[in-house]
């Protein structure tokens, strides 16, 4: 991977963005897209970064990958100073207790931690019990009510502390994977055609959304302005090549193997096939699953928006989801830029996505 992305991705995962508190790395993504691409936001906070086609009217394509990460959000600071918290998006309690933290209030960054009792005070059922979330407290270091309110008020969004980090050979580890890779692929796409000398056949608006985690709110808003005749979300996907996960569930999913291309009722059979056939073409690796009803990404809700989208998903391979390590690899994402930038040349007529 080139200095200039992996610096971009670097900058992209350190920004706090759980949902509805997007803003930090949407300004990262904005300020990368936009000098190759004409840059937009709406109201909800997701940004748009458009190249035009050139010549007669084109087939307009959406391509599309959250900013938001799941995170907490400050519910209460009791007289003692600690501070208790709500999930924003599917936070596992198992995984809280004993974290390093971060709270983002209007002042600054607030260093804190989630408390735990102690293993030695514990009864022994104690041990065997996922403390509830609602009961788990964040510790900043305050001796009182008034020194925590001078620092940190109710509604601050909180995220686990730690960025990207390099592992062996291609794999990286971060929180926030989920789905800032997908805004990632979405700003490489546009960057990548914006230098190429051929001229595209579509006009291609990419699209960095927000609120995916709590119901996909910015993917039905964006989808409905951009009004795309079609569209490519940009997600991640469970591996089960680690040694705790069924293949059952979601196949034979690795890492390094390639992108992921699901079918399914929310994926458009054509556009299916020539991701396909264009992975093929160009040699890049790519892995299948079977999705058989609502995805639950932004892909679900840009199919069924105003009178219908041909719909597919590119995902990237991805280790413990939802959590502060998620594990990736940085071919698979290159490969994801590689495949959908060479799909885009192939899209002639969106009458050839309507099923016959």
């Amino acid at each position: 991977m080139r200095k200039e992305s992996y610096t971009f991705l670097q900058d992209l995962l350190a920004a706090p963005s759980p949902s509805g508190y997007e803003q930090p790395a949407q300004r990262v993504f904005r300020a990368y897209v936009s000098s190759f691409a004409a840059v937009t936001q709406d109201v909800l906070g997701n940004v748009y970064g458009t190249i035009a086609a050139s010549g007669t009217e084109r087939p307009r394509v959406m391509l599309v990958g959250h900013s938001d990460e799941i995170g907490l959000q400050v519910k209460y600071l009791d007289d003692n100073g600690f501070l208790y918290f709500g999930a924003i998006g599917g936070v596992d309690a198992h995984l809280t207790p004993g974290q390093r933290v971060n709270i983002h209030t209007a002042k600054g960054m607030v260093p804190g931690v989630i408390g735990k009792k102690p293993i030695h005070l514990m009864d022994p059922k104690d041990r065997e019990t996922v403390v509830k979330l609602e009961s788990q407290y964040i510790d900043i270091g305050a001796a009182s009510r008034k020194e925590a309110e001078a620092l940190v008020r109710v509604g601050d969004p909180v995220t686990f502390a730690g960025g990207l980090e390099r592992l062996h050979g291609d794999r990286v580890t971060s929180r926030g994977f989920d789905d800032k890779a997908g805004s990632f692929v979405v700003a490489e796409v546009l960057r990548q055609v914006a230098a190429a000398t051929k001229k595209l056949p579509v006009e291609l608006v990419g699209v960095s959304s927000v609120q995916e985690e709590v119901g996909l709110r910015g993917g039905t808003t964006s989808a409905y302005n951009v009004k795309p005749d079609l569209g490519i979300c940009v997600e991640v996907d469970f591996c089960t090549d680690q040694p705790d996960v069924d293949r059952k569930h979601n196949g034979d999913v690795a890492l390094g193997k390639g992108p992921i291309l699901p079918r399914g009722a929310n994926i458009n059979p054509a556009l299916f096939e020539l991701l396909a056939d264009t992975a093929a073409r160009e040699k890049i690796p790519v892995q299948f699953t079977g999705i058989p009803r609502a995805t639950g990404t932004d892909a679900n809700v840009m199919q069924i928006s105003r009178g219908g989208v041909a719909t597919a998903l590119v995902k990237i391979p991805l280790r413990y989801m939802h959590t502060p390590v998620e594990v990736l690899s940085l071919t698979d994402l290159e490969h994801a830029v590689k495949l959908i930038t060479a799909t885009l040349y192939r899209i002639k007529d969106k009458a050839a996505f309507v099923p016959s």
